[in-house]
């Protein structure tokens, strides 16, 4: 076993550890700063080497030249023969190829300092051009948008068609620099569809109509296919409803099925142009449609009013239950607050008026106005009386969400009893619906209220008005009419401060604003009466009857042409009201222009030749400028207006003797003589005529005139006698005699004037002239004497005999 052991010897020439001391020069660091390749093989990316060979290793091993020597190809970046070696991708690490020998590694090149500023973009390229051409066509359209939303239609186009011109040369720009495909469809789309918009609400609408097809046609917009609705809205205006259903039902095809909203606003619309076209029975398959998936109030509304056009009773009725059923979809409870939580009471109040809630309000307004509409249209047609009809609408409305209505509807049906003038009925509904509620209370005092006042019956007027006051404080209407039973009183310091507290409660109360005006003008407060006026007439511009009392105003006030300016706006509202006219007339007759003066008392004559202050002033003008034949027309109408009035005949005869008609002027005088055989200067006329034609009648006319004058004389001592108890006479002659008819006439001595008054025209339902105790003055001299004034003034013209002089009897009767 021995013989197998080995001890090791003490000394062994093969060291296990041995060579681990030694190295190859090659490895040695210390040498690398002054090895030339490898300096430059750091320098650079080129230092990687080759994979080696066996031999190259066995080289390596055994060789101490120097790295260059002992790669078998040229290293990168190596200078040879005074040549450096093109760069590879190594820009990005910091190496350069420009490095020398030695110098310092930096490979993020921070020896090199800041890197220059960026080179600027050029302004005249033609990306550029063809960004800052798209803003200002973006801006053009927003600048269109904006002047359109501010009612500048005008500036709203212009710039509409700015946008389009640049679009356009924009399309052409980017076809040149780029692909067609890279054209900004959107920014197309938006302004074409723009100037269509511009051009429709300018009324231009075959312009319209062109630009909306061209993006109809243009396959590359998508969904363009529903502008042919607006289309339809166009054909609409125009009144071609045809065109419109067939492009609204287009539209219609072009829309989805789940856009149902859409869908049933387009057949809305065509429902709207059938009944415009008259296809009444076409119109109702579109609203039964609508109200059959998606009912709403105005396709019930007018379905309603189809079914009223064809007259059909009892489709009426459903149609009208149909809208009453109609769900309003707002919830009152939420704004009532249902405990006594600060927070939730805070909540509650702050969302009470909130634009949701006037949303609601507006939408419940909205819903209201429909169903009374059509409970007033139908309710006449659908049963045998309106009063059943209305039963039945009452009836329908109470058993709905409407409830409150129904009062309403039994307010209308009262005053549908008005109308037809069944007073009876209407009081009976009227006092029947005092024992509602105060609402409904104080509407129906307010009315009776009103319907007593218009009777002339103040004292039932004043108590309806106190209860209608009583049940409701805030009631304007209530307050006015209170305010009127005052005024009709004469209180009208009292009836202003009922008016005053109608304004406050209701400052949109123009009945109230109106009444405190002519308040203040009974008080002669003119400065207030004008003011009230004034502010009445910025809320009703076109009122003829504001516009007239603040003419009437100005002319109290002495301001005449103030009062002509707001009078000519009067005539520019109704230009065919004779008392208008007649005021214009009068305030120019004041004026001093005759000339247009009689335009406007001839214009007022043409509308109403019943006027008899006009026909006065138009025959007094033609007697002043010696149109004699003229004013005998004017004259003659006189007469048949008034025919117990003897002045008018007498100045028709004196019109002929004045023209030379001498016949026709004593045919005349005998007339009027035998119409009245009283009348003292008819006879004076007869005598002057007959003695001066050399007629035996002049004898006999004599004798009538003496014993009218005896007569007057003795009846003139008479009436003298029981006011003054003594039988003295007069030093003047005077003589009075009565007609038959009991009308008082008088004369005058030569050269002394007296004045002959017209009296007005009487009421509507009394006659022109009446023989009661009323007193007519037909007293008359011979108006075309030497001294003949101008026609006095208008409104209150009267033709004096004061203004003319009486002649000597036979001086003028004959021609020389």
């Amino acid at each position: 076993m021995m013989q197998n052991v080995h001890l090791a010897p003490e000394t062994d020439e093969d060291d296990l550890y041995s060579g681990y001391n030694d190295y190859n020069p090659i490895y040695d660091i210390e040498e690398l700063e002054n090895d030339a390749a490898f300096q430059q093989a750091v320098r650079t990316s080129h230092g990687r080497r080759p994979p080696v060979s066996e031999k190259t290793f066995f080289f390596f091993f055994i060789s101490k030249t120097s790295l260059a020597s002992s790669i078998g190809r040229p290293m990168t970046g190596a200078i040879q023969d005074g040549v450096t070696r093109p760069m590879t991708a190594v820009r990005a690490a910091g190496f350069t190829k420009a490095a020398l020998r030695g110098s310092a590694f930096d490979p993020l090149g921070q020896s090199r300092g800041p890197a220059p500023p960026l080179e600027a973009k050029k302004k005249d390229s033609p990306e550029e051009k063809i960004k800052q051409l798209e803003k200002e066509v973006n801006e053009l359209v927003e600048e269109s948008c904006i002047a359109s939303s501010c009612g500048d239609l005008k500036l709203a186009l212009e710039k509409a068609k700015d946008a389009g011109r640049k679009e356009r040369v924009l399309v052409r720009q980017r076809e040149q620099v780029t692909t067609p495909e890279n054209i900004n469809l959107d920014l197309t789309y938006s302004v074409l569809f723009n100037l269509a918009s511009q051009y429709s609400v300018n009324e231009m609408y075959a312009e319209a109509l062109n630009t909306y097809q061209v993006i109809v046609k243009n396959k590359m917009f998508s969904n363009a296919g529903i502008l042919k609705m607006n289309m339809g809205n166009i054909y609409l205006k125009q009144r071609n409803y045809s065109k419109a259903i067939k492009f609204y039902r287009m539209a219609l095809d072009q829309v989805p099925s789940v856009n149902k909203q859409m869908r049933i606003k387009i057949m809305q619309n065509i429902g709207v142009t059938f009944i415009q076209a008259g296809q009444y029975s076409d119109a109702i398959n579109s609203y039964e449609h609508i109200m059959s998936m998606a009912p709403n109030l105005k396709a019930g509304y007018n379905l309603t009013i189809c079914y009223f056009a064809v007259g059909d009773r009892e489709k009426m009725k459903k149609a009208f239950q149909k809208l009453i059923a109609v769900p309003l979809e707002i919830d009152e409870d939420k704004y009532i607050s249902p405990s006594d939580d600060p927070h939730t009471n805070l909540v509650t109040e702050a969302i009470k008026n909130d634009h949701l809630r006037q949303m609601e309000r507006e939408r419940k307004a909205m819903a209201e106005k429909y169903i009374m509409t059509s409970a007033k249209l139908i309710a006449p047609v659908i049963e045998t009386s309106f009063a059943a009809g209305y039963d039945w609408c009452v009836e329908v409305v109470k058993a709905s969400q409407y409830v409150e209505l129904a009062n309403d509807l039994e307010i209308n049906k009262a005053v549908t009893y008005l109308r037809q003038k069944d007073y009876n009925q209407a009081v009976e509904i009227l006092k029947m619906l005092e024992k509602k509620d105060s609402r409904v209370k104080s509407a129906a005092a307010t009315n009776l209220s009103a319907l007593y006042y218009m009777g002339k019956d103040f004292a039932q007027a004043s108590s309806y008005a106190d209860i209608a006051v009583n049940s409701d404080r805030y009631n304007p209407a209530a307050l006015t009419n209170k305010g009127n039973t005052v005024f009709a009183n004469g209180d009208y310091e009292k009836a202003a401060e009922f008016y005053k507290e109608a304004l406050r409660n209701d400052s949109s109360c123009t009945e109230a604003l109106y009444n405190i005006g002519l308040t203040y003008e009974k008080l002669n407060r003119l400065d207030e009466a004008l003011d009230c006026f004034l502010k009445l007439h910025a809320i009703l511009r076109n009122s003829a009857e504001v516009l007239y009392q603040i003419a009437s105003i100005y002319e109290l006030m002495e301001n005449p042409s103030q009062a002509i300016e707001w009078l000519m706006q009067v005539v520019s509202v109704v230009p065919t009201d004779p008392q208008v006219l007649s005021k214009l007339g009068e305030l120019y007759d004041h004026e001093g222009d005759k000339s247009q003066a009689f335009q406007y008392y001839y214009e007022s004559y043409r509308y109403f030749p019943c006027n008899i202050e006009v026909i006065e002033w138009l025959g007094a003008y033609y007697i002043d400028t010696q149109f004699w034949e003229k004013a005998i027309q004017y004259f003659e109408r006189a007469s048949l207006i008034q025919p117990t009035q003897v002045k008018w005949q007498l100045m028709v005869a004196s019109c002929f003797r004045r023209s030379g008609n001498y016949q026709k002027a004593l045919d005349t005088y005998k007339d009027t003589h035998r119409k009245f055989p009283e009348n003292v200067e008819c006879l004076r006329f007869l005598v002057r005529l007959c003695t001066d034609l050399g007629l035996k009648d002049a004898q006999e006319y004599a004798r009538k005139l003496k014993r009218l004058e005896k007569m007057k004389e003795i009846r003139e001592q008479r009436i003298k006698s029981g006011r003054d108890g003594s039988g003295g006479s007069r030093g003047k002659r005077e003589g009075s005699a009565s007609g038959d008819s009991g009308q008082n006439y008088s004369a005058s001595s030569k050269g002394e004037r007296l004045s002959a008054r017209l009296r007005a025209l009487p009421g509507t339902n009394e006659p022109y002239e009446s023989s009661s105790n009323k007193e007519i003055d037909a007293s008359y001299v011979d108006p075309l004497g030497p001294q003949i004034e101008r026609p006095k003034t208008a409104a209150k013209k009267r033709i004096d005999e004061d203004d003319f002089a009486d002649e000597e009897l036979g001086d003028d009767l004959l021609p020389e």
